[in-house]
């Protein structure tokens, strides 16, 4: 854009001088023929015979009429015309002539030397410059034209050839200034051009940007329908599955052990109790109702001890590292891959031992679930999203949305190892 600047500066910068200089070819001949024929009465009775003074009385009207006719047509013919190569060669004309009879109009006659590039065809340039020049030459000479004596000839050629060096320097000076200016008037097109073209794209990339946040919101939309999926399976089904769970193993004992049977209707009943807390904590924010009170670490010590209570199996939860505020979203991500694991440990690997360990590692997080159950095959599983298949793929998922990993290994009979690794981002104050 400073470029741009620039070159809008520059071109008023040249449209001003422009208009200077058409005020000036509009205006400045009237002046140097005033200028001269006011000099040419002062000094007639001294250089000028009684024939140069009619002939002056009768060119000075001719060429005071010649401008008001170019006056009229000059504005409105195109430059380097039959009728501006009219007008300059009768200009000229009339100005040898009037220099003939008053080597003062040679005032006059430098008009040459300021519009010949635009009345003559670039051909023509230099002779009408020498022309001008032989002209301003006589006039300089000190007698006028023709020289009449031998050392006027010599003053002539002297300064004539002194006129048509500065000519030819000025007009290789003119050709460069021409060929910048021409440059600079393409160099002004094109950057015109490429700010077209940079409004277009602007225009083109509001509208990219449009479509895409439309994109990024069907996305986001999508993504929190799997997100809502999956914290409805790890809440409200997880919690059912435990209810049924409990109440199937009071049917089997209800007649036989009373008292055991009570207390695993307590259990569905706390388990009820729970899924309806859950149920409300994720319609008002889907954060995990065991972070309201404590961290991660006691959150998931309380979570491991009641599922090692609810399956009779021994858990053992274990912190290394340092342990640091975090932020919400990185504690209910891992806490939910914790209870998912150990959902699953229940409901499949039929394990006597189950181990979690929480690490605080520098800049990272991870989590380790391992259980000595039966193991399983993961090329076996249904694809994330199908019947059953919310567990490994949705642990996945809620590690990914937070740039983490989850990598499982097991074999057949040897146990199962999930290890969800995320970035350690701290909780913002």
């Amino acid at each position: 854009m400073k470029a741009w600047d620039t070159a809008t500066a520059h071109r008023n910068d040249t449209m001003g001088a422009e208009l200077g200089w058409e005020q000036f070819f509009k205006y400045g001949p009237y002046g140097f023929l005033g200028v001269s024929a006011a000099v040419s009465a002062v000094t007639s009775t001294l250089i000028m015979s009684r024939a140069d003074v009619y002939a002056v009385a009768v060119l000075v009207p001719l060429a005071f009429a010649l401008q008001l006719w170019w006056g009229r047509v000059g504005p409105v013919i195109p430059p380097r015309s039959r009728a501006s190569q009219c007008y300059f060669v009768a200009r000229t004309v009339l100005a040898f002539a009037l220099t003939w009879c008053n080597p003062f109009f040679s005032v006059y006659a430098i008009l040459g030397y300021f519009d010949t590039g635009r009345l003559l065809p670039p051909r023509a340039v230099r002779a009408g410059l020498l022309v001008t020049a032989a002209i301003m030459a006589g006039a300089q000479s000190g007698g006028g034209l023709p020289p009449v004596t031998l050392m006027n000839w010599a003053a002539f050629v002297a300064v004539f050839g002194l006129h048509a060096t500065l000519v030819t320097v000025f007009a290789r000076i003119g050709d460069r200034e021409a060929d910048h200016a021409r440059t600079q008037v393409d160099t002004i097109a094109e950057l015109e051009s490429a700010n077209a073209r940079l409004e277009q794209a602007l225009a083109e990339n509001a509208g990219l940007h449009a479509q895409l946040l439309v994109q990024a919101r069907e996305a986001g939309v999508a993504d929190e329908r799997r997100r809502l999926a999956a914290e409805i399976h790890d809440t409200l089904a997880q919690g059912l599955t435990g209810i049924i769970a409990q109440l199937q193993v009071v049917t089997s004992i209800a007649d036989t052990d009373p008292v055991l049977a009570r207390q695993h209707l307590d259990r569905a009943a706390a388990l009820a109790r729970h899924s309806l807390g859950e149920a409300r904590r994720s319609v008002h924010d889907l954060v995990p109702a065991a972070l309201e009170h404590d961290d991660l670490p006691g959150a998931l010590k309380k979570t491991v001890t009641g599922w090692g209570e609810r399956h009779g199996v021994r858990a053992e939860f274990t912190v290394t590292g340092t342990v640091e505020p975090l932020h919400d979203e990185i504690a209910a991500t891992l806490l939910r891959i914790a209870e998912e694991a150990l959902a699953n440990v229940g409901r499949h690997a039929g394990a006597s031992r189950v181990g979690i360990t929480l690490s605080f590692m520098g800049d990272e997080l991870t989590l380790d679930v391992r259980d000595d159950g039966r193991g399983f095959d993961p090329a076996a599983l249904p694809p994330y999203g199908g019947a059953g298949g919310f567990g490994l793929g949705g642990m996945r998922a809620r590690a990914e949305r937070i740039a983490g990993t989850v990598e499982v290994e097991t074999e057949p009979g040897r146990g199962t190892a999930v290890c969800a690794r995320v970035p350690l981002v701290q909780h913002s104050r």
